[in-house]
């Protein structure tokens, strides 16, 4: 039976992307520091087209044939040459597939493709590759309980600054951070015994021990958790855990345990893999794999406190909006 995506009915898009082939050289060897660790370091991007989780569109496959990518290639370029929204995330895929633009930001207005930066197109389907249906697993009941009590007791969205999401007021995106397209870059510095993850959006830094020294005592929660690092092979891998029940990740709060693994495979690829567990909230661990891109850019200055007008205004105009009530 033949294969093609549906071409889309809506055309109000823009995403500029590039092909990534993702090929190796069969004579390339890992580059080294002076201490003959591989070197990961540099600024590396997230900008895959490839969704996390696997559209039902495709069902159990986790490749396109080549027709599918031949046409996920011209749809691309029709999407590129049509101007308008940006597609953050998952959106670009689907907006391929379906033809149906979902707006980042409904409410208020999408931001246009002027903030999205070149996206490079794989021939995935999605980026978790365990469980092998390419989706993360059902929630178990008590993690659906404990999302109902969070719900039920989160301050209203005006009500304060508590309302609104930590993101909104500067503080972080979570750990690990997985938007593509939009602030989705990455300087990884090493040294002997410490490895730092630089994340562009809000700033955040990572510092990881290479060491068996072990992890602080579980009544020290952070917000991107405590992390260890250690060689296995060409690959670091870092295994983080303590977080606080605040910092969420799609459900899963204190729990979880992390796991990276990065690995060069290119001069200008990093393959990041993770795997998330926590028995309290999903039925079994999931695994993704992501394929960084090189940059010869530096990662920017994201001046959040400086630049968040969000917050006071939606505040301030909350209670103007209560003074306005109260006085009719």
């Amino acid at each position: 039976m033949k294969t093609t995506f549906h071409k889309p009915a809506l055309l109000a898009l823009l995403c500029t992307s590039s092909l990534y082939t993702f090929a190796q050289d069969a004579d390339w060897q890992v580059p080294r520091t002076i201490n003959g660790d591989p070197d990961l370091q540099g600024v590396w991007a997230n900008n895959s087209s490839t969704p996390l989780e696997r559209p039902a569109f495709f069902g159990d496959r986790p490749e396109l044939t080549a027709e599918e990518f031949a046409e996920l290639r011209a749809q691309a370029a029709e999407i590129e040459a049509s101007g308008g929204d940006a597609l953050f995330g998952d959106g670009f895929l689907n907006a391929v597939i379906t033809g149906e633009v979902q707006s980042y930001d409904p409410a208020t207005g999408n931001y246009d493709a002027a903030w999205m930066v070149d996206r490079n197109l794989e021939n995935r389907t999605s980026l978790i590759v365990d469980p092998p249906n390419g989706r993360i697993p059902a929630m178990t009941e008590e993690g659906r309980a404990r999302l109902q009590a969070r719900a039920a007791n989160r301050p209203g969205a005006t009500d304060s600054y508590l309302g609104r999401p930590l993101q909104e007021r500067c503080i972080t995106w979570g750990m690990p951070y997985i938007m593509a397209g939009y602030n989705s870059y990455y300087q990884i510095v090493q040294s002997e015994d410490t490895v730092a993850i630089i994340q562009e959006m809000i700033h955040d830094v990572r510092i990881v021990p290479l060491s068996d020294k072990p992890h602080a005592d579980e009544r020290i929660e952070l917000w991107h958790g405590d992390s260890r690092g250690w060689w296995e092979g060409d690959t670091l891998v870092v295994q983080t855990k303590n977080f606080s029940d605040q910092s969420q990740f799609r459900g899963a709060g204190a729990n979880r345990l992390f796991t990276e693994r990065y690995t060069r495979i290119a001069n200008d690829i990093l393959e990041y893999q993770f795997t998330v567990e926590d028995p309290s909230t999903w039925e079994r661990p999931w695994t993704a794999v992501i394929n960084y891109t090189a940059s010869e850019d530096p990662i920017y200055e994201y001046a959040c406190h400086e630049g968040n007008y969000a917050l006071m205004g939606i505040l301030s105009g909350a209670r103007a909006a209560e003074r306005d009530a109260q006085n009719n």
